[in-house]
């Protein structure tokens, strides 16, 4: 009806599934909704500009969503459960990790790493890489995003200048590398990236990313259909944690939890 913004909905749902800007592990979650980081102008009238809402990040390709059925159907003798992902899609340090150019963030994703930034080649440097790395080429990376990349351009610059490190490649890593249609503009990217969320295709399709993240493909026979099982440990509210006796299985529990991230409560 357009009473409302999307921006708006997600927070809404966000909130009701128990999610919130105070706690790192149940942080607010948002989807990728562009798969156009190599164009030098934004078509939002071009279906293709778009990331598959009715796809889990590990479907988003044909050969990446056939590795992770397989790993399902075979259950290595290593993992503990049958689950599409050991990993999962919002975390305290994927959230520390994108915001890790403003305090207090930096502080917490140096504790997060044991008191130091990470190796340059593996922190957030570039949102093009980024994309490919949770779409297609890392099986370990699922990353959803978080609230900022819709409102908050100051994430993006390293106004601080912080000593973030240098890549293999020579690259210093300094501000974050941006799409050509931002023209290096980061108030520019935050402006395009909430019109793409904002846009007519998105407002479409958004319903099925629901599904997946607060809503019935969340877990069960639908999120097998949909490629969308995690970890057991993730379903922390599946789990009655006052049930198990032992110390040892209790606290590796709730350390994979805060470690790993959590599912959102079912809305």
């Amino acid at each position: 009806k357009r009473e409302i913004s999307n921006f708006d909905y997600l927070m809404y749902l966000n909130t009701l599934a128990g999610r919130s800007y105070n706690d790192y592990m149940q942080y607010p979650v948002f989807p990728w909704v562009l798969a156009d980081y190599h164009s030098e102008t934004l078509n939002l009238s071009n279906p293709h500009t778009f990331r598959d809402l009715s796809k889990p990040m590990g479907a988003q390709t044909v050969e990446r969503k056939r590795k992770f059925i397989q790993r399902y159907n075979e259950v290595e003798k290593n993992l503990s459960a049958q689950c599409h992902y050991c990993t999962h899609y919002s975390s305290a340090i994927i959230v520390a990790s994108y915001l890790v150019r403003m305090e207090p963030f930096t502080q917490t994703f140096c504790s997060l790493q044991g008191g130091s930034f990470d190796v340059a080649d593996r922190m957030f440097h570039s949102v093009k890489s980024t994309w490919e790395s949770a779409s297609r080429d890392n099986m370990s990376d699922v990353r959803e995003l978080i609230p900022e990349f819709f409102y908050l351009p100051e994430f993006l610059t390293n106004a601080n200048h912080f000593e973030l490190g240098c890549m293999q490649d020579g690259t210093v890593l300094g501000d974050v590398q941006l799409p050509p249609w931002a023209n290096g503009d980061p108030h520019k990217f935050i402006l395009l990236h909430r019109q793409a969320l904002e846009s007519d295709y998105v407002s479409a399709h958004l319903h099925h990313w629901i599904d997946l993240i607060f809503g019935h493909k969340q877990h069960g026979s639908a999120a097998v259909e949909a490629v969308n099982t995690y970890h057991p440990y993730f379903y922390g509210d599946k789990m009655d944690l006052n049930n198990i006796k032992d110390p040892l299985i209790k606290s590796t529990i709730l350390g994979f939890i805060s470690n790993f991230g959590q599912i959102p409560k079912q809305v």
